[in-house]
């Protein structure tokens, strides 16, 4: 199958040609069906006779190209309809009846704030134009309304607002919120690529549309990707600045599956500059090693990194009710348990020779006192520990009890 992509060096289109390329080049195994043979990159900077050329040879059209921000609105009619026209007619001039998806924007529906849009009137103009296409030539047509689009390679200070706050915010400039109310409807650009590798094997969402709402159809009119989320400007710049914390609190928010919060984050790490992307974390330094916290969750515990010296016994404490996994990543040593009231002996021990040769995750058991111990006398010993609640110094729960 050979590809064809307009609008190939903007934001959609650069997300979509490296997950193409990627089919392509056998490192995406995820959609095991499509053959893709080559991917035909169209851009402002192409020429009419490679634009052509593609147009005889493509399988497949995705019609990403158009124009957002022009200098004069008369811009948006020619930049938009205009180069839709010259692509379908280009694929009539050839008898190219390969499918066609056409990016198109919510605001085509002109209702609401989006009634005086020309911007919108474009776009509706352009959708018209495909459907008469597909009448007339008998070409499958896929017809998108995207909302507002955010993630990673999105412009700031051109079309999303998430891109400009999580610009803006990652870099430590000023962000304006005339009214944290606003409610936004956001399209990821992951959920929007997957569609569309969805449409290219033929299982595109299909619907019609409650005024600006779509609902799904079988035989609607319109596609439509149905993961979308619903969230105003204020939640937006609450998430940012929890994140832009981060490396002061150690603190990663709630981010459960296929949740806005999990993909604002991604976004907003795609705008770091170089200096922000390391970031120094605090060693708790003694004579026996360090001990140094690395990140925190709300409901999910936390993860620190312990360094013992070699000879040396750590530990040597207990919890009512929180458990802990330690996982020795380098060195060699001995985790030992005791359940609390009984003897300390041999018998009544919980011996665990642990190395990093043989990674292991070892159980830390309510109830019971345990220790780590270096048994080298020449290497650190090196352990990751996960403990299912972030350290609460108010209410530490942890006793001193040797093993």
């Amino acid at each position: 199958m050979k590809i064809l992509v307009t609008g190939a060096n903007g934001f959609v289109g650069k997300n979509l040609c490296s997950s193409l390329k990627n089919i392509r080049d056998g490192k995406d195994r995820t959609h095991p069906a499509l053959k893709i043979e080559d991917v035909f990159e169209y851009d402002v900077d192409s020429t009419p006779e490679e634009l052509d050329h593609y147009c005889s040879d493509a399988d497949f059209v995705f019609n990403l190209a158009g124009v957002n921000r022009p200098k004069e609105q008369s811009e948006f009619m020619s930049g938009n309809f205009g180069f839709a026209s010259v692509l379908l007619d280009t694929l009539k001039k050839h008898n190219n009846r390969a499918p066609v998806m056409l990016a198109s924007s919510i605001q085509a529906t002109l209702i609401g704030r989006y009634g005086t849009s020309d911007y919108g009137k474009s776009k509706l103009a352009g959708e018209e134009l495909f459907f008469e296409y597909s009448k007339a030539t008998g070409a499958p047509v896929y017809v998108y309304r995207f909302p507002n689009l955010f993630g990673k390679w999105c412009r700031p200070n051109y079309n999303s607002a998430v891109a400009t706050f999580c610009n803006n915010i990652a870099n430590d400039l000023p962000i304006r919120v005339d009214n944290p109310a606003t409610e936004l409807d956001l399209l990821y650009i992951d959920d929007l690529v997957a569609e569309m590798l969805d449409a290219l094997e033929g299982k595109e969402h299909r619907c019609e549309y409650d005024e600006l709402d779509p609902f799904e159809k079988k035989d609607g009119r319109y596609c439509f990707v149905p993961t979308t989320h619903h969230v105003t400007l204020g939640e937006i710049v609450d998430l940012l600045n929890t994140f832009k914390a981060q490396p002061e609190t150690l603190v990663i928010p709630e981010m459960s599956k296929n949740s806005f919060a999990k993909k604002l984050y991604s976004t907003y790490l795609s705008y770091l500059p170089a200096p922000k992307v390391a970031f120094p974390l605090k060693m708790n330094v003694d004579a026996r090693g360090s001990f140094t916290e690395l990140l925190k969750t709300k409901n999910c515990g936390q993860v620190s990194i312990n360094i013992s010296k070699p000879g040396v016994t750590k530990g040597q404490h207990w919890h009512h009710s929180k458990w802990e996994f330690f996982i020795v990543v380098s060195g060699h040593g001995l985790i030992q348990e005791r359940k609390i009231g009984d003897p300390a002996d041999e018998a009544h021990t919980l011996n665990f020779e642990v190395s990093g040769e043989k990674i292991t995750a070892i159980h830390m058991l309510p109830g019971y006192t345990h220790n780590i111990i270096n048994l080298s006398d020449t290497e650190d010993l090196v352990t990751v520990m996960w403990a299912n609640e972030p350290f609460d110094p108010t209410y530490p729960d942890t006793f001193f009890q040797e093993v």
